[in-house]
């Protein structure tokens, strides 16, 4: 099943436009934007205690399911199923909150799973989906842009932030360089000291998508740096190390889990 239209194709049926509008309102109560380097988190525990809020999220989903991305074009394709994505994960650490981290919210199939990742939550087009399905099956898959590694958010402190607003057409390349940069130049993205870099292990665990080389997370490391990593990246000539932080990117547990 193609996940868009073809991105020539920027014509759309009336009505077929997803409506992102419930979803900024609760990033907009819930979310808390760090600083410095420091992750964005999220209120779980006052979603949680908000039933009309999540009723709205639940509602949201369902609509987006509802509309589908047939006749969308790339860039709004791509902004529906990150958007769904995300709040997907939300929905589901809130449905099993407290957690100290998603990974404790093991309801995917198989004996050895860990996490939700693997689990239907959601049936687009006539197809039931998977976090998984939709970030490596469709994003990955259908619109070779690295950069979705930036957008999706895992709920976890490691990852790159939950965007403090839905992700459209028209903000697409920006909002997505700007997740870049955000990361790569946060603690959690890529650190340097003295020739020795320690980076994010989503480089490693999806090495293929930056070019299946070091070397091509070093580029990619390179091209988003500002001005002080830049500086401290001169004599570095190879990832020393790799490091994720798997404690849930929650206002209310900021402690980083074992």
């Amino acid at each position: 099943m193609s996940a868009h239209a073809n991105p020539a194709d920027h014509g759309t049926r009336p009505g077929s436009h997803p409506d992102h509008t419930p979803w900024a309102r609760l990033l907009d109560t819930y979310l808390k934007e760090g600083a410095g380097g420091t992750p964005n988190r999220f209120d779980y525990g006052a979603l949680k205690a908000a039933p009309a809020d999540r009723a709205a999220l639940k509602t949201y989903i369902e609509a987006l399911a509802q509309a589908g991305p047939e006749a969308l074009n790339r860039d709004e394709a791509f902004a529906f199923w990150v958007n769904l994505y995300n709040a997907l994960t939300v929905d589901v650490v809130v449905r099993h909150y407290p957690v100290t981290s998603i990974r404790d919210i093991d309801i995917s199939p198989g004996l050895f799973s860990n996490g939700p990742w693997g689990k239907k939550l959601v049936s687009v087009a006539g197809r039931e989906l998977s976090l998984d399905d939709i970030e490596h099956g469709i994003l990955r898959a259908d619109f070779d842009d690295r950069r979705v590694h930036y957008a999706v958010n895992c709920a976890s402190v490691g990852c790159p932030d939950l965007a403090p607003a839905p992700y459209t057409a028209v903000e697409l390349d920006a909002m997505l360089d700007r997740a870049a940069r955000a990361y790569v130049n946060s603690p959690r993205g890529a650190h340097a000291e003295k020739g020795r870099l320690t980076a994010s292990s989503i480089f490693k665990w999806y090495m293929k998508d930056f070019g299946g080389t070091e070397e091509g997370v070093l580029d990619e490391i390179r091209l988003y740096a500002g001005p002080e990593l830049s500086r401290k990246l001169e004599t570095v000539t190879g990832v020393a190390a790799y490091d994720y932080d798997w404690s849930l990117n929650d206002v209310q547990k900021p402690e980083k889990s074992e």
